[in-house]
């Protein structure tokens, strides 16, 4: 992914490998990374038992807001797709106890598709 790729939106895969090494103090015993998405400085990771939050903040990124989410927790989700005058898709994810969604929005060519079907693998 290159740095407009991230300035535009654009979710990129990351090796699964460097997500381990990078979560290795996060992640709880028998916790496994499947797969996971970045864009710029932030990204969304499928572990084994939940949905994890990166949020990097600041000017240096050294400040980190991890959001999990078990699974058991999502009620709903939805995907809208880019079209062709609306260039953004959008991942929203309902939890319970919260009337608000969670949203992301990618831009056009994002993976939003492969993140719908990891989200309905461990949801449905």
């Amino acid at each position: 992914m290159g740095f407009l790729d991230g300035l535009m939106g654009n979710a990129s895969e990351v090796d699964v490998s460097k997500l381990e090494k990078d979560l290795e103090d996060i992640l709880a015993g028998g916790e496994q990374v499947e797969s996971g998405y970045k864009v710029l400085r932030d990204s969304f990771i499928f572990t084994n038992k939940r949905l994890l939050l990166v949020d990097k903040q600041g000017m240096t990124g050294k400040k980190v807001e991890y959001h999990s989410i078990p699974y058991k927790s999502i009620t709903h989700f939805s995907v809208e797709t880019a079209g062709s005058f609306d260039l953004d898709s959008e991942l929203k994810i309902w939890i319970s106890g919260s009337s608000e969604p969670i949203g992301k929005l990618f831009k056009k060519d994002s993976p939003i598709e492969s993140v719908q079907k990891t989200l309905a693998e461990h949801v449905l």
